[in-house]
């Protein structure tokens, strides 16, 4: 058969794959075993094979590369449009093979080991960080039906709890002293985790030279500049900085028609991990603006008398956006001056 695009619908163990030639015609439809569909891969002649972006796309995407296939890996979202009938496997995979053949289809990049791999590495400390901060709520939560109320964040509970728990002149009983000072234990051993991963990032930041480039702009730090290397890969891959941040969803939505442009809040979409990094670091250097004297500085504390703090966080996050696609696509320095 004459196949020139292949479709898969990933799932955990049961696959459906369907085959189109150069005019679209579907050729064959076939549901196959994990253990099944990359043999059957191997045994057909390359051609171009789409999947949606999900759990195993990469790993799937580099083992039919190695056979000499195009694998294009898709957001979801684009692959709707192309769905003839109702939502099942197999209606899925037709439109995968259609919307993979699309000349205005947008593909996601194919990741290797070592980016997936400090990828894991990002997040499980974000899960442990999310993990960290529930067990301070709930430690505070329980205080108060005490009536024993601590200071918000961390830094004050993690130094407020164990005073608090070594007073014997508290209102706490022994069961609840106890089984306290085993959550606080828990909450310790999170927090030595999260530093744990702290200090290897910091130590693979170190390693890579265009994350020390990185580092270098205002309010970018080792977290997110390894996590930007890891995600983007190629930055090469958007035309240029602006196409960047609409990817990171800084950019404002459009309602355009009739030849008038209305703009609206930023879109949300792309890596939310990515995006509340840059925006966290965008945040800190607007806090500290009345330290910058050069033209960032002016233009941040404009910018907040005229729109507010946190729609200039936001705007200062887009503009980083454009500077670290500069920096990575020219392989330059970060020049505060321009």
């Amino acid at each position: 058969m004459n196949v020139t695009t292949i479709g898969i619908d990933l799932a955990k163990n049961t696959f459906s794959v369907c085959g189109c030639n150069a005019h679209g015609k579907v050729l064959f439809r076939k549901s196959l075993h994990r253990d099944k569909l990359h043999a059957f891969m191997a045994q057909q002649r390359p051609c171009l094979v789409g999947m949606e972006a999900c759990s195993g796309a990469h790993h799937w995407a580099r083992l039919f590369q190695s056979h000499g296939h195009t694998v294009g890996i898709m957001a979801p979202k684009f692959v709707t449009p192309f769905r003839k009938g109702g939502k099942n496997d197999g209606n899925d995979a037709v439109a995968i093979a259609l919307a993979v053949s699309h000349p205005e289809m947008r593909f996601v990049a194919i990741k290797s080991p070592e980016q997936q791999a400090a990828l894991c590495l990002h997040r499980l400390r974000e899960g442990l960080v999310q993990d960290r901060t529930a067990q301070v709520n709930r430690l505070r939560g329980l205080l108060s039906e005490f009536g024993i109320v601590i200071p918000q964040g961390f830094g004050e509970a993690r130094h407020a709890i164990p005073r608090i728990l070594a007073d014997t002149n508290s209102p706490l009983p022994v069961l609840a002293r106890r089984l306290l000072q085993d959550a606080y234990e828990h909450l310790e051993h999170i927090h030595q985790q999260v530093l744990a991963y702290d200090r290897e990032i910091e130590a693979i930041a170190r390693q890579h030279e265009a994350a020390k480039r990185l580092t270098a702009i205002p309010g970018i730090g080792p977290v997110t500049a390894t996590a930007l290397i890891a995600t983007v890969g190629d930055f090469r891959q958007f035309k240029n900085g602006r196409q960047f941040a609409a990817w990171l969803g800084l950019t404002p939505r459009q309602f355009t028609t009739g030849g008038k442009t209305r703009l609206g809040r930023i879109t949300k979409q792309g890596d939310t991990y990515l995006r509340t990094l840059l925006i966290h670091g965008a945040r800190a250097v607007v806090a500290r603006r009345d330290q910058k004297e050069d033209a960032i500085g002016e233009w941040i504390r404009a910018l907040v008398n005229r729109a507010g703090f946190k729609r200039t966080a936001v705007a200062l996050a887009a503009r980083q956006a454009r500077v670290i696609w500069a920096i990575m696509t020219k392989n330059s320095e970060y020049n505060a001056m321009l």
